[in-house]
């Protein structure tokens, strides 16, 4: 919200809500092992870093991700398993113990993340691909500039007579 209200003069629900679905999503990963100061750090990370993302994904990347779902949900999911390697140590108030090694973990949770990055891509290509045959992935361009609302279910959202 305070990137919104610097950025545009004024705070906007867009910058609201990213935020707070960021927080809530990075700091998942890591909620049984950080502390409080931990949680602080990881939730105003979750907020810049995501709302950046957003940016990113739809300006450069040209990704069509209305929700922003992987700005916000991926990315965050990722720089929270990431950080609670760091986060997770007695100095920031996590459960880390005295023998706790930030590198070691960071290894461990970098395996983890690219991992779960490769199944899921891999997942979601098969899922596309068997969608794609059995119902096609795009419907009609008539039924588009129809609209999905008429063409699939047969009323109007909006009625603007």
């Amino acid at each position: 919200m305070l990137i919104e209200w610097k950025k545009n003069g004024k705070p906007g629900l867009v910058g609201i809500v990213t935020g707070t679905i960021a927080g809530l999503a990075t700091i998942t990963p890591a909620s049984g092992s950080v502390g409080p100061i931990g949680a602080i750090i990881i939730g105003f990370s979750a907020g810049v870093i995501c709302y950046y993302m957003c940016g990113v994904i739809k300006g450069a990347l040209k990704i069509d991700d209305s929700l922003d779902v992987f700005a916000v949900h991926g990315v965050g999911g990722i720089l929270g398993t990431l950080l609670v390697a760091f986060l997770a140590a007695d100095t920031f108030g996590g459960n880390g113990g005295a023998d706790f090694n930030a590198l070691a973990q960071l290894k461990v949770q970098a395996i983890g993340v690219v991992t779960v990055v490769a199944w899921s891509a891999i997942a979601t290509i098969i899922i596309i691909s068997i969608c794609k045959v059995v119902t096609g992935l795009r419907v009609s361009e008539e039924t588009e500039i129809m609209g999905l609302d008429e063409a699939e279910h047969g009323e109007n959202a909006y009625n603007f007579e």
